[in-house]
């Protein structure tokens, strides 16, 4: 794997993450917050959860400082939620675009949950960050059916269809 991977890794999920944003404006504020199922009840609960873990290991590889977990109930509206993940995508592309292919192999330390500590790859961090946010992006689309929408289709090989006519 190189950098650059990661970079695209990313940008996927920033274009996937775009697209969401846009189907999710037609929720009304009390669907976005009402529990509905899955691991985080609801809609933002889930989204703040992916925003807060995505910081996090951000965070851990030695970016920008997230502090405690975000919050659900710290982001009210869709619009509050998309400001703060506007910020972490900044955070993650400025971070993403300074590092070298060696710098891959550096070993992370941290702990899960207060539990003992695990020593990882930098790139395993980075890549188990773009695939647990694809994993949540499912989940919201399913709560999204739930509710009566239809989230349309963001994956990645409609990212790969897609990106070279917006790179034009």
């Amino acid at each position: 794997m190189r950098a650059s991977d990661l970079e695209r890794l990313y940008d996927y999920s920033c274009w996937a993450n775009q697209k969401l944003f846009g189907t999710l404006a037609q929720l009304t504020s009390a669907q976005f917050t009402q529990p509905v199922g899955g691991s985080y009840e609801s809609i933002r609960n889930t989204l703040v959860h992916v925003l807060s873990a995505e910081w996090g290991w951000l965070d851990r590889c030695g970016g920008p400082p997230r502090g405690e977990r975000l919050k659900g109930e710290n982001y009210p509206t869709l619009e509050s939620l998309k400001e703060a993940w506007s910020q972490v995508e900044q955070y993650m592309r400025g971070f993403l675009s300074g590092l070298e292919d060696q710098d891959l192999a550096r070993p992370i330390e941290f702990a899960l949950g207060g539990g003992p500590t695990h020593s990882v790859p930098l790139e395993d961090l980075m890549l188990h960050a773009g695939v647990h946010a694809a994993h949540h992006r499912g989940q919201v689309a399913l709560l999204m059916r739930m509710l009566g929408y239809t989230p349309g289709n963001f994956d990645l090989v409609i990212y790969a269809i897609e990106k070279p006519a917006a790179a034009e």
